[in-house]
């Protein structure tokens, strides 16, 4: 398989267009996206403009070059967000959804990666490297995981057999508590776990204690693989959706952020911002809007 590499943004709408005119890929996964929770509730504007319409923009690069299918990689944090990254992510699957009969598009959603770029596996090798503290935000935060090659290889077959629409749910198994994770990597490096000390630093803003799959076997379908489900939610609306993803690129404009969540909070209804946004949007309007 020939490799070519290209560089652009998503949030660049003619560059996509030359990309995909250029090589006419038959499939397209997606997976640019601003996912660092804390970071996107202090930057809310830069959070939608890359995560709902840099997706935007790539699946209409993909519908005027006649891509076969585009498999969106979503995320946990969109089951009940209460982040603005869960939320754009959640927008990010609705807009997969409202595309899907041109571009036979579907959304895998998974939890974290062990390994990743941004993983806690080697942050935690390199406090503990350093004698500690291996910082810990809570006591009872717990989030799935996967290694990369489970990722990947689930991610692939739930792409080959999507027919377009559907939001894939990757069987993850139990959520780790991230305090046992670290105790363990502690132990596992030789270290002493009398010398290397946990300090636990606060749940921070837009953080769950623990993510959720959409109650995996409760709202998901069964596939014909045994570690990948469908979510049985509900469709989205086309005609209402895309005049509420306009109404918040107005906002976002405008860098109205009361505005911007309103907008939020009607094209995802189950979405619940966090208080530390409520309180940087105007928080006696915002909240009066969402009582």
């Amino acid at each position: 398989m020939r490799f070519r590499a290209e560089v652009g943004s998503v949030r660049d709408a003619r560059r996509l267009r030359e990309i995909f005119s250029a090589h006419r890929p038959a499939m397209v996964y997606h997976a640019a996206a601003y996912k660092h929770v804390p970071l996107m509730e202090a930057h809310l504007f830069e959070a939608i403009e890359n995560n709902v319409f840099g997706t935007r923009n790539v699946f209409g690069a993909a519908r005027e070059c006649g891509l076969e299918k585009l498999v969106l990689v979503s995320s946990d944090k969109a089951v009940r967000p209460s982040s603005a990254m869960g939320a754009t992510k959640r927008l990010a699957e609705l807009i997969a959804q409202s595309e899907a009969a041109g571009t036979r598009a579907v959304s895998v959603r998974f939890g974290n990666v062990l390994g990743s770029s941004g993983s806690v596996v080697p942050l935690f090798a390199q406090q503990i490297a350093a004698g500690g503290p291996v910082e810990v935000t809570h006591p009872e935060m717990r989030r799935f995981f996967m290694t990369i090659p489970e990722a990947v290889q689930l991610v692939l077959e739930a792409g080959v057999m999507g027919r377009g629409g559907e939001i894939f749910v990757l069987e993850m198994g139990e959520p780790v508590r991230i305090v046992d994770l670290a105790r363990k990597m502690i132990l596992l490096s030789g270290s002493d776990p009398e010398k290397v000390r946990i300090e636990f630093t606060g749940v921070r803003p837009g953080e769950k204690l623990t993510e959720e799959l959409s109650a995996y076997e409760e709202n998901t379908l069964a596939t014909r693989h045994p570690q990948i489900r469908i979510f049985a939610g509900k469709p989205v609306a086309p005609s209402g959706f895309a005049g509420g993803l306009e109404a918040l690129r107005a906002a976002v404009e405008e860098h109205d952020a009361e505005s911007v969540l309103q907008c939020l909070k009607q094209l995802v209804p189950e979405y619940e911002p966090s208080g530390f946004l409520l309180e940087r949007a105007r928080p006696e309007k915002v909240r009066g809007v969402y009582a």
